[in-house]
């Protein structure tokens, strides 16, 4: 059985089977390679289909997306000729027409080496797009038309550490500014769980890079909590503090100075440096408004037990 076989096959009876599949993996595709005609066929079968099956799914965008990073040398790498055809061919009037073009879109970014930043763009805007809009293939479900839902935070959480992305399993400025968008235009939406977490992360991961060093302890934790969950958090003592800080520091003296706890303070401060474009870039977005919401104190919590010491000195009152 061949790729162009399965092409009409599908636009005949409008499905493909799991032992069609079979065939093709075994014959059609035995030596992991295909021609741009049969990648085409296969376009064209996945476009037929009335209800793509998971066996269909798996094997469309394990097929394709190695079309699509190992066919142009070098390996790993889509240069923009391939980029461009990959979204003339999943791209119905701006938008992914459904959730296998989107799995094989998101597969691309995460298995090559590097891709075109109007591919990166691309993705991006689908994935907001959708959330915004309550409308496309993450929306399977009736009434599934507000806030983020899970399948959007694997989505997210995908392309943001995508080994394409703009850092390589890290989180861009770019990303993080993604990430934020979507915070405020969702923030008092039914959102799933796993959104806080992925904003607080992402984040985080762009500011610090993860620190990792040890967690606070539990009296120093429970100072940051009720800090934060004073009226306005505190966001005017916060910022000026923020604004007037030596950048050399750090945010180290944001919540205060101490005179113990310090001998980690060097080592915390070295894993958490933020640069003064990092400091305004924070600032602009906890400033946007006049408090910080239940999202934002959730990532200044996490900076701190990420930082220790850094933001586990004695808390000032606003």
């Amino acid at each position: 059985m061949h790729f162009r076989d399965i092409a009409a096959t599908a636009m005949a009876d409008g499905a493909i089977g799991a032992d069609e599949i079979l065939a093709l993996r075994q014959a059609g595709w035995a030596d992991g390679t295909m021609d741009p005609e049969e990648a085409e066929s296969l376009f064209l079968a996945n476009e037929a289909l009335t209800q793509p099956s998971a066996e269909w799914t798996e094997f469309f965008v394990e097929a394709l997306s190695n079309f699509v990073v190992h066919t142009v040398e070098p390996a790993g790498y889509v240069d923009q000729e391939m980029a461009d055809e990959l979204v003339a061919r999943i791209d119905h009037d701006g938008h992914v027409a459904g959730m296998t073009e989107l799995e094989l879109l998101m597969r691309v970014l995460e298995i090559a080496a590097s891709v075109p930043q109007s591919l990166k763009d691309y993705a991006l805007k689908q994935i907001e797009a959708g959330i915004e809009s309550g409308e496309g293939p993450t929306r399977e479900e009736e009434g599934d038309t507000q806030g983020v839902n899970a399948a959007e935070c694997r989505m997210l959480r995908r392309f943001v550490f995508a080994a394409g992305g703009d850092r390589p399993a890290a989180v861009s400025r770019a990303e993080a500014e993604l990430l934020f968008r979507i915070k405020d235009a969702t923030l008092y939406d039914n959102n799933a769980p796993e959104w806080r977490d992925l904003f607080v992360q992402g984040v985080a991961n762009y500011l610090l890079g993860f620190g990792g060093h040890e967690p606070l302890s539990a009296e120093r934790a429970a100072e940051l909590e009720a800090f934060m969950s004073n009226e306005g958090a505190g966001i005017g003592g916060f910022l000026y503090s923020m604004l007037t800080a030596d950048p050399s520091d750090g945010f180290g003296s944001l919540l205060g100075d101490s005179d113990d706890g310090m001998d980690g303070e060097d080592d915390a401060a070295e894993a958490a440096r933020f640069t003064p474009q990092e400091q305004d870039w924070l600032h602009d977005r906890l400033d946007a408004d006049e408090d910080l919401d239940e999202l934002e104190k959730a990532l200044l919590l996490f900076i701190a037990e990420e930082t220790g010491e850094v933001f586990g000195m004695q808390l000032k009152a606003a």
